[in-house]
């Protein structure tokens, strides 16, 4: 049996179906302790909102029939394109109607639309890629090209705030922007280190972005106004050069697989002609049972009432647990100012992060490991070889002992190579 290259590039093993592959696994083992996927926890609030409001769909036998029995057009459910658009309007000013927005069957599907329909060989024969401003990035963007070579992206700034914290920004005077690039693309929340770029920093990449007659694409999936997993002041930004990407996932129906494209109209148009090709159509069950919710705007009350609230909580135990279990070994968190993630930087880490996933692996600790989250960029930078990410939407005890485990490997790391010579515990918690 051969296989195409398009047969070769998607069925070889990636980072993101390594990711997804040891959850899965992992699910199965009652013992482990899930640090690694970005499945977001369960919230008992949202969950009841969503199962009050699908029983009012099953009572309803004309809303029953839609969700279950007919097609929505290529473009997605129409209901809801309509009431987002004038809640965006409301909120916040923006120009928009529902030709603007399209849905997808999740943001992995959006992103696979949007960066083949930017990046890759032109009808002229050029080839273009799609600029990611600041490495590190989405884990799930490596793969996403149909061709090889899709990305470039950029080294960023690392601002080393104290000791045990640090943030990245992007590096402006590094970035070139040739005829070879075909979009612009950062999220916001960042994935995997929960930075948020600043308002100044988003305006600047528009104005390149505006500059040079190129989209930038933001994925907001973690953003404003839903799920609202922002803990830092942020504006939210949309303009006819501006993709804004959001999802329904993290505010509380990932399994629904509801991507969101809000973008120029002809953009639109043409990613629901793509829909069309692949998918036929749109799933309806997520739009359908968000739309009450996004009409009466009670999906951004919701999100900063009780989703925010939740992971802010979470991410602020993981912090603590991480200041009394990671002693006598070097690490820098990335300041936590969105998403879900903590990202760790282990200065001088004598194995590589990989590694050192398969050594926490071993003991039923799933964390990823961060040198899947440099697409595009040179190698030869020993910092993508000293990072993790992990995750903090599992219950309390969980993230306790799971740090508590890392913590033990990573001191054991450093030990075996005479590397031991840090403070005491004590002394950092003084």
């Amino acid at each position: 049996m051969k296989l195409s290259a398009f047969g070769e590039k998607f069925s070889a093993g990636a980072g993101i179906l390594s990711l997804m592959d040891d959850l899965g696994r992992a699910v199965a083992d009652p013992q482990a302790i899930l640090m690694g996927g970005g499945n977001p926890g369960y919230i008992e609030e949202i969950g009841k909102v969503m199962r009050q409001r699908l029983q009012t769909m099953i009572d309803d036998e004309q809303i029953f029939k839609k969700l279950i029995g007919l097609y929505d057009p290529p473009q997605g459910d129409s209901g809801f394109c309509r009431a987002l658009a004038q809640l965006l309007r409301e909120q916040y000013g923006w120009p928009i109607t529902e030709e603007n927005i399209c849905l997808t069957s999740g943001s992995q599907s959006a992103f696979f639309l949007l960066f083949n329909l930017f990046g890759g060989k032109t009808s002229t024969g050029e080839y273009r890629k799609i600029l990611l401003p600041m490495a590190p990035e989405y884990i799930g963007y490596a793969d996403l090209g149909v061709e090889e070579d899709l990305f470039t992206s950029v080294r960023p700034k690392i601002e080393e705030i104290d000791e045990h914290t640090f943030k990245y920004r992007v590096d402006f005077d590094e970035i070139e922007i040739g005829p070879d690039i075909g979009a612009l693309c950062v999220s916001r929340p960042t994935n995997p280190t929960g930075n948020v770029l600043t308002d100044a920093e988003i305006d600047e990449l528009s104005h390149l972005a505006t500059l040079h007659d190129i989209p930038l694409i933001i994925d907001n999936a973690y953003g404003l106004p839903f799920p609202s997993m922002m803990y830092t002041e942020a504006k939210p930004v949309w303009n006819e050069q501006l993709i804004l990407c959001m999802s329904l996932s993290k505010f509380g129906l990932p399994a629904a697989r509801t991507g969101i494209i809000i973008a120029d109209k002809e953009i639109i148009r043409r990613v629901a002609s793509a829909n069309a090709v692949i998918n036929l159509s749109t799933a309806s069950f997520g739009a359908m049972l968000a739309t009450e919710i996004v009409a009466s705007g009670k999906i951004i009350q919701l999100s900063q009432e009780i989703v925010r609230p939740f992971y802010q909580k979470k991410m602020e135990w993981t912090r603590k647990c991480i200041a009394n279990e990671f002693y006598n070994f070097p690490y820098k968190i990335h300041v936590a100012e969105g998403a879900m993630f903590l990202w760790a930087w282990f200065p001088g880490l004598p194995i590589t992060s990989r590694q050192l996933y398969e050594r926490l692996k071993e003991r039923g600790v799933v964390v990823v490991s961060g040198d899947y989250f440099f697409p595009g960029l040179e190698p030869g930078w020993q910092h993508t070889q000293e990072c993790l990410r992990i995750t903090y939407a599992q219950d309390d005890a969980s993230l306790a002992r799971g740090i508590r485990l890392i913590g033990d490997e990573l001191r054991a790391v450093y030990a075996q190579t005479q590397m031991n010579s840090y403070p005491l515990k004590e002394q950092f918690l003084q």
